[in-house]
């Protein structure tokens, strides 16, 4: 057959694959469906009609014989009966068109290309029929028509056993100009929905492989077909790829594309199924042709799909997931740029934006496989071309949080207040993108510590902000942030805390005139702020930003004690705050600032700023570290060092003060403790150690105490020598530091950083650690008592005993509690407050020699009662009130007679006074319903207090009054009418409107708790409750009274009315009659 007589045939197929009209319409509009479908079934059926197989067998094995049989009963049959004219005729103008196909009826003709030529014959003159329009409208009630295209079940099964003969009897390899005739007649049918969709959903690899071979394949394979057919079936190819779901055509692809070589199994190793090796040509492509697919709109997220949905849903889908080999090889593909593509940077710009978008993929099922596609693909293009993956990658990702910055530029004056800058939506995924990107992927490069460094300020406000709310970011921010300060080296995340902080400007924080608004879906969204026109009030708004940026810093310090870095950060603010002294003693001595210099002035105003954030920082931090914020011996070293500096900076300036000898003394009794056995000590360590003999050589030399040189100098030879040669100086410190002797076999911290939070700042309440004011009270001093003695009456000084010496210490000997009740009179306030604690420690515990001195310990506490620090008094309190739990009956009366005592003049007495009310507040919770035992002798003490000429412990008395009513129960007994008497008088009388407004809120109280049985229990006295309340609301002047009294007048009048008007329950009675 002539290679020209092909051409028509191609050229029709092209036509039809682009959609052009049927060439026979009358002709097909006569030929009926079934008739065709008659055909087919003819042409196909197995010999002796034993059954049809079905859609899922194999090919079938097709005999000559019965290959041959059923073409001749076809063609007899196409010959012989006047009802099949119609489809005769059909038949031969589609093989007209089609002269390869029709080559096939001659009598030499392969029974089996015969045999494909008439069901591909027959097939396109179905397709003729079926592209005829829809029949005519129907009648009105009929069933409506089925579509012109539609088959029946019957049919569609036997159109499928027709393509699969086709494809299995036509596309086989051998003469050229068959395989092209077979191809075109399947391409034309491609478009036809009844017949496309079973052709491309089950034969799509061989139609491809065909056209593949036809179009690109070597000339000795596709011997007979010329160039132009050739070029044909290569813009056939291109439009059916074009056509078909994308990631079915990259599946395809790859199969054809063929595995790699073969290697051998290793011993021990099952040998898995792999693709067959195809031909380089082919394989070249293949690869050509998946290059065209990335590169197409939507392409990457095909290749994507393509590659990794041969997996199926469900479990497949978890197993691919957790396949990351196969998702790192498909990111590698997206990484590397095709050779068709004339530009990296043309690749980059067309691939980022659909790799960033894998990343808001919100299937289950895809979303792990999608979203690790996507960080692997991010994170290997940042690694081979950094610059262009931060341009059309990093830069994109980070957007709306560089837009809101405060390094951005932002042009608020032609933006109105409250216009969105950054939406939720927006805020949202660009905060869970960084999240996957930086967090899951967790490489630590240089590129991407650098970019999100530039937004982390960002991030940080933000995290703030999530703190105040409740907000599904505040968890994303937060393990961002500490991913990063993980992550980046040491010094840059030291740095970017002191930016959090405010005390560094290389972190950008959140745009000034931006804020932060609540998101209507619990995000957030980025807003331009109001102006403030009130300077106090911006000025207040921003101290309070400050500080709660400060507070949420600390806490996110919290989760970075095991790293060492909250250790380091606080070391290092700690020598800021040895800076800020240096600086303030040269501010005093520097002379004034002149009016006119401006720039000398915001300098001298950004300096006090920054050393009052470094101080409340440090303030922060020693009320928020706990004991395991140092992790190895360094840290405590560059703590000791940064407090000995900051010690020796005071001493220069000759301002040293009973708290920064307390510092003093602490850190060189940690240095004690150290080379006294709590921490098993390398030559490493004694390395670091060496650090601090310059120190220490300074304050031997400047210090006044002699004390104090000859610890300084013993420590130091301590460490020159190794520890060979100590001093007893230095266990005698290291025993008061840790309260005991400290055990060689301790390899821990914890026993030196518990007492670094005392020594850290100044005004924290550090406990000594001198021979003069020990912390604690170890066996080895107590095993001298001679010795210390003198000591101490040599400096005049009693000996400090800490409150880890009595928890320690079980029951403490008689000597120990009597140096405890020594230093509960020590001058230095917290020497006194911590005697005072390890006192009340003893009772709680229920220690037998503290319980026996009662009596004096319930006179230590009340002589404390009068000290003016809240250190002291609180500590005295709490240690009343533990005594007097222990024993009521022996300690309330003296109480109670101590208050009702009439105050003397002098606001010290009336103050010991209120703390003694606090006291009896304090019993009266801890005795819970033995407080009845006690209840005339407390209201009695509390009436009389509330007659007082001090108006303040009047509206202490009557405030005890109401709260000792509500743990009474409201139950008052025989007193309640001399109560409400005594009320009702200060209400009307008393000269002071704090105290009126403690009588009424009583009041309030007393008809609040009684609720229903007010009525009852106030039966005598309600009518003058009724008018004073009446009263007050009238012609009482304190707004606050009155606001108490119609409070009341509102309680009073629900009580009448439930008495007056109960509420009605409608209930089942069944009574039995007699």
């Amino acid at each position: 057959m002539a290679v020209a007589a092909l051409l028509p045939a191609a050229a029709a197929a092209s036509k039809m694959a682009a959609g052009a009209p049927p060439a026979h319409g009358d002709m097909a509009a006569g030929v009926e469906v079934e008739r065709v479908v008659e055909a087919l079934e003819l042409l196909l059926r197995q010999p002796g009609e034993a059954g049809e197989r079905g859609d899922g067998d194999d090919d079938e094995d097709w005999a000559l014989e019965t290959l041959q049989s059923n073409v001749a009963a076809l063609e007899e049959r196409l010959r012989r009966e006047p009802r099949w004219a119609a489809l005769r005729g059909l038949r031969a103008a589609v093989l007209a068109g089609a002269p390869g196909l029709g080559a096939a009826a001659e009598p030499a003709a392969d029974p089996r290309w015969a045999a494909a030529a008439a069901a591909l014959a027959l097939l396109l003159c179905l397709q003729e029929r079926l592209a005829q329009p829809p029949a005519a409208a129907r009648r009105p009630g009929a069933a409506p028509p089925p579509a012109a295209d539609a088959l029946s079940a019957a049919q569609a099964r036997a159109v499928r056993r027709a393509l699969r003969a086709a494809v299995a009897l036509g596309l086989r390899p051998g003469a050229g100009p068959r395989l092209l005739a077979a191809a075109a007649a399947l391409a034309r049918l491609a478009p036809q929905p009844a017949l496309g969709a079973p052709l491309l959903a089950r034969h799509l690899r061989p139609l491809l492989a065909a056209l593949c071979l036809l179009g690109h394949g070597p000339a000795e394979r596709t011997q007979g077909v010329s160039e132009e057919e050739r070029a044909q079936c290569r813009e056939t190819l291109q439009r059916l790829l074009d056509r078909v779901y994308q990631p079915r055509a990259v599946q395809e692809l790859l199969v054809l594309q063929g595995g790699p070589a073969q290697r051998s199994a290793s011993p021990g190793e099952d040998a898995k199924p792999a693709l067959a090796q195809a031909p380089s040509w082919l394989r070249r492509l293949c690869g050509q042709l998946l290059s065209e697919r990335l590169l197409r709109p939507n392409g990457v997220q095909a290749v994507v799909r393509g590659i990794m949905e041969g997996t199926g849903g469900g479990a497949g889908a978890e197993a691919a997931a957790v396949d990351w080999r196969k998702c790192d090889a498909v990111a590698k593909i997206l990484a590397t740029c095709p050779q068709q593509c004339l530009s990296l940077e043309d690749y980059y710009k067309l691939v980022c934006p659909q790799i960033l978008d894998l990343l808001h993929i919100q299937d289950k099922l895809t979303a792990r496989q999608f979203q690790r596609v996507a960080t692997t693909a991010l994170l290997t293009m940042a690694k081979g071309h950094p610059q262009l993956a931060e341009k059309y990658l990093l830069q994109p990702m980070l957007a709306p949080l560089l837009r809101c910055s405060s390094a951005a530029e932002i042009a608020v004056e032609d933006l109105s207040a409250g216009t969105v800058l950054v939406k939720e939506a927006e805020l949202s995924r660009c905060v869970e993108d960084v999240f996957k990107v930086y967090v899951v992927g967790n490489n630590s490069s240089r590129l991407l510590l650098e970019s999100l460094q530039s937004v982390l300020g960002v991030v940080f406000s933000l995290y703030s902000f999530t703190k105040q709310n409740v907000s599904y970011l505040r968890s994303p921010c937060q393990e961002i942030l500490l991913w990063f300060l993980e992550k980046a080296e040491r010094e840059v995340s030291l740095s970017v805390l002191e930016g959090f902080a405010g005390l560094e400007s290389s972190v950008c924080l959140l745009h000034p005139q931006c804020q932060l608004r609540v998101g209507s879906e619990g995000g957030a969204v980025v807003a331009v702020e109001e102006t403030i026109s009130d300077e106090d009030e911006a000025l207040f708004q921003k101290v309070s930003s400050e500080q709660w940026h400060m507070e949420n810093l600390v806490e996110l310090l919290s989760h970075c004690q095991k790293s060492g870095l909250a250790g380091d950060f606080f070391i290092r603010c700690l020598k800021a705050l040895t800076q800020v002294a240096a600086e303030a003693e040269t501010a005093s001595n520097a002379a004034p600032l002149s009016a006119e210099s401006l720039l000398e002035l915001e300098q001298h105003r950004a300096g006090q700023r920054r050393q009052l954030l470094i101080l409340q920082l440090v303030a922060l931090l020693c009320e928020s570290v706990s004991d395991t914020v140092f992790t190895d011996v360094a840290q405590v070293v560059d703590f000791v060092a940064a407090t000995l500096q900051r010690a020796c900076v005071s001493l220069a300036r000759g301002a040293g003060s009973a708290v920064e000898a307390q510092t003093l003394s602490m850190a060189m009794g940690l240095v004690a403790a150290v080379l006294g056995g709590a921490v098993q000590l390398r030559s490493s360590d004694f390395a670091v150690l060496k650090r601090l003999v310059p120190v220490l050589e300074e304050v031997s030399s400047c210090h006044p105490e002699p004390i104090i040189q000859e610890l300084a100098t013993d420590l130091r030879i301590a460490i020159c020598t190794h520890g060979a040669f100590a001093a007893s100086t230095v266990g005698a410190a290291a025993e008061r530091v840790l309260g005991r002797k400290p055990e060689p076999s301790r390899t821990s911290q914890q026993s030196l950083t518990g007492a670094t939070d005392r020594a850290s700042c100044p005004g924290t309440g550090a406990v000594g650690g001198l021979p003069g004011h020990a912390q604690g009270s170890g066996p080895a001093a107590s095993s001298a008592p001679g010795e210390m003695s003198e000591e101490q009456s040599a400096h005049g000084e009693p000996r400090a005993a800490g409150p880890a010496s009595a928890q320690r210490s079980t029951s403490p000997a008689p000597a120990q509690l009597q140096e405890l009740l020594l230093s509960a009179y020590d001058p230095q306030v917290p020497v006194r407050a911590a005697a005072l604690r390890s006192l009340s420690s003893l009772i709680k515990q229920r220690d037998p020699e503290g319980l026996r001195m009662q009596e004096k310990l319930l006179q230590v506490f009340l002589e404390n009662l009068q000290h003016e620090d809240s250190f002291v008094y609180l500590s005295a309190i709490q240690g009343v009130a533990l005594l007097s739990n222990e024993y009521p009956e022996q300690i309330l009366p003296a109480l109670l007679a101590q208050y009702g005592s009439p105050a003397q003049g002098t606001t010290e007495a009336v103050a010991t006074r209120m703390k003694l009310g606090e006291v009896l507040m304090r019993v009266t919770r801890a005795l819970g319903d033995m407080v009845f035992k006690h209840r005339d002798a407390l209201i009695h003490a509390f009436l009389r207090g509330s007659r007082d000429p001090d108006s303040t412990l009047r509206a202490s008395s009557l405030s005890n009054l109401g709260e000792l009513c509500q743990r009474l129960g409201f139950q008052l007994g025989s007193v309640v009418q001399e109560v409400t008497s005594c009320l009702t008088a200060i209400a009307k009388t008393d000269p002071e409107a704090e105290v009126r407004r403690a009588a009424v809120h009583v009041v309030v109280v007393l008809l609040r708790g009684l609720s229903e049985k007010a009525t009852e229990v106030l039966r005598d006295m309600l009518r003058d409750l009724y008018r004073l309340l009446k009263h007050v609301a009238a012609a009482e002047p304190d707004g606050a009274a009155v606001l108490h009294a119609q409070l009341a007048l509102e309680e009073l009048d629900e009580a009448v009315r439930r008495q007056l008007f109960p509420p009605q329950r409608l209930q089942k009675r069944i009574v039995v009659l007699p």
